[in-house]
């Protein structure tokens, strides 16, 4: 089955008074600096997502009672010390691994928690629109 190519109940001029509708074009504006902003903010979610990454290794490790003679266990132990933010011995129960656990867990959940806040603070400050909402009240006296 073929089409005729003109169909006859339509005319091949618009209707009088027809106008073409003008096309309007979006264009989005690269902004050089929320690229700038973007990509520090994703790479300090990195580094922090690493070192939870790396402590939540290390507990992985204790639990599954690694050999701490291993390269690659004395390696994430060493490093985990590292970023630990001091919290190796806050908690001191009577097993190592619950320790390991409890101190690790923590250094970890804050490490998850220091990148989020810093991006957002970051992002809110340094981003124009509607990322950047901050209200400030103050009080009128006359």
């Amino acid at each position: 089955m073929s089409y005729p190519e003109h169909d006859p109940r339509y005319p091949d001029s618009p209707p009088r008074g027809y106008q073409e509708p003008e096309v309007e074009e979006v264009v989005e504006r690269h902004d050089g600096r929320a690229r700038f902003v973007n990509t520090v903010c994703a790479l300090i979610s990195l580094v922090c997502g690493l070192f939870a990454l790396v402590l939540a290794i290390h507990i992985v490790l204790v639990f599954g009672e690694a050999n701490a003679g291993n390269g690659f266990a004395n390696l994430v132990d060493t490093w985990s010390a590292h970023v630990s933010l001091g919290l190796r011995g806050l908690f001191t129960p009577d097993g190592e691994k619950l320790r390991t656990l409890l101190n690790d867990g923590l250094a970890a959940v804050l490490w998850l928690i220091i990148g989020a806040v810093v991006t957002d603070l970051i992002a809110r400050i340094a981003l124009p629109g509607p990322r950047r909402v901050w209200y400030r009240r103050r009080r009128v006296v006359r």
